[in-house]
C-alpha cells in the first residue's frame, strides 16, 4: 500500500516534468507557416517580420510576456501604411523564436535586441515601442543607448511595480517548489485569463486561439517563468532616471482599466521621469493593442511625426 502511494505522489510530481518533454520543439517545421525571415544570434534563432517602405523612418516593437510579435497585426501595418518602416519580432520562448535557456533578465533580452539590430544593418535611429513587459525591455535598452533611439513610447509598461497575485508570488519565490507548481498549473490558468478576452473586439484576428498555442510548445512555460523571476520580478526606477537625464522623449500609454498593469503606475514613471508625456485610453484593459488598436494608433502616429523633427 505504501509503495502505491509513493508511486502516485512519484507520478505527481514528475507529471509536469514528463509533460513538458513530451511537448513538441518550436523548429523548422513549424516555422514553414511563419511570415517574415529568421536570423540566428548567439543564443539561437529569432524570428523577425519588416513592413512598410525601405528608407522610412524606422519604428521597432517588443512585444510582452506571452503574445508574441502577432499582437502588433493590429497596429504595426497602418504604421507602415503611414510610411514607417516597422520591424516586429519575437522574444526567445515565444512565437516562431527559439526556446534558450537562462534567466530573463534584461540583458538576456537587450542583447537579443543589440545582435538582431546589428545582423539587420541597422545602424539609424529609431523610435523603440514597447508594449507590457516590452516597455520593460525598452526601458532597460534605451537607459544604455539613449543615442541609438528618436523616441521612446511605451504601452501599459511593466517596470512600475505591480502585483500578480499570492500564486504568482510563490511560484516566483519558492525555487524548485514554485517552479513544480508553476508547470503543473500555468496552462489552465493562461487558457482561463485568455478566454475571459474571446468576446472582446480585437483587430488581432483568432488572437485568443493564437495565445493558446504557445502552450503547445516546449519552452514556453519555462520561458514565461524565468520572466516572472528575471526583468519582471523588479522595478526600474534607475532605468527611468536615466533616461530622464538623457533628455529621450518618452510617451506612455496607459489603459484605464488595466488589472495588470494598473495605472498607478503612471504615478511612478512621472515620479522618475518627470519630462515623460502620459496619455490613457479610457475603457481599455491589458489588451489596449488589439482591443483599442484605433485609440493607439491615434496616439502612435503624432508622437512618431513628432520624433522626426
Amino acid at each position: 500500500m505504501i509503495e502505491w502511494v509513493l508511486a502516485g505522489l512519484a507520478g505527481l510530481v514528475l507529471a509536469p516534468t514528463v509533460a513538458e518533454v513530451l511537448r513538441p520543439r518550436m523548429g523548422p517545421k513549424v516555422r514553414q507557416e511563419a511570415p517574415g525571415e529568421f536570423a540566428d544570434l548567439s543564443r539561437g534563432v529569432t524570428h523577425y517580420q519588416w513592413l512598410g517602405p525601405e528608407g522610412g523612418p524606422l519604428v521597432v516593437c517588443v512585444h510582452g510576456l506571452t503574445t508574441p510579435s502577432f499582437v502588433w497585426e493590429g497596429i504595426a501595418p497602418r504604421l507602415a501604411e503611414a510610411g514607417y518602416r516597422v520591424l516586429t519580432y519575437d522574444l526567445y520562448g515565444r512565437g516562431y523564436s527559439d526556446r534558450p535557456r537562462g534567466v530573463q533578465e534584461a540583458e538576456y533580452f537587450t542583447a537579443q535586441l543589440e545582435e538582431l539590430l546589428e545582423h539587420l544593418g541597422v545602424d539609424e535611429r529609431f523610435t523603440l515601442v514597447g508594449y507590457s513587459m516590452g516597455g520593460s525591455i525598452g526601458a532597460c535598452y534605451a537607459a544604455q543607448n539613449p543615442e541609438r533611439l528618436n523616441r521612446m513610447i511605451l504601452l501599459a509598461p511593466a517596470g512600475m511595480g505591480h502585483d500578480l497575485g499570492p500564486v504568482a508570488r510563490l511560484v516566483v519565490n519558492y525555487g524548485g517548489f514554485g517552479r513544480w507548481l508553476f508547470m503543473a498549473m500555468y496552462g489552465r490558468s493562461f487558457r482561463q485569463g485568455t478566454e475571459t478576452e474571446r468576446d472582446l473586439p480585437s483587430s488581432v484576428p483568432d488572437i485568443v486561439d493564437r495565445q493558446q498555442n504557445e502552450l503547445r510548445y516546449r519552452g514556453f512555460r519555462g520561458a514565461v517563468l524565468s520572466s516572472m523571476r528575471g526583468i519582471l520580478d523588479r522595478d526600474l526606477e534607475d532605468e527611468h532616471r536615466a533616461i530622464a537625464e538623457s533628455d529621450l522623449p518618452v510617451l506612455a500609454i496607459w489603459a484605464r482599466e488595466d488589472e495588470v498593469i494598473p495605472i498607478t503606475g503612471m504615478g511612478k514613471l512621472a515620479e522618475w521621469n518627470r519630462k515623460a508625456e502620459h496619455e490613457v485610453i479610457e475603457g481599455a484593459g491589458h489588451a489596449l493593442a488589439y482591443s483599442h488598436s484605433d485609440e493607439v494608433v491615434g496616439l502612435l502616429l503624432p508622437a512618431l511625426e513628432a520624433a522626426q523633427k
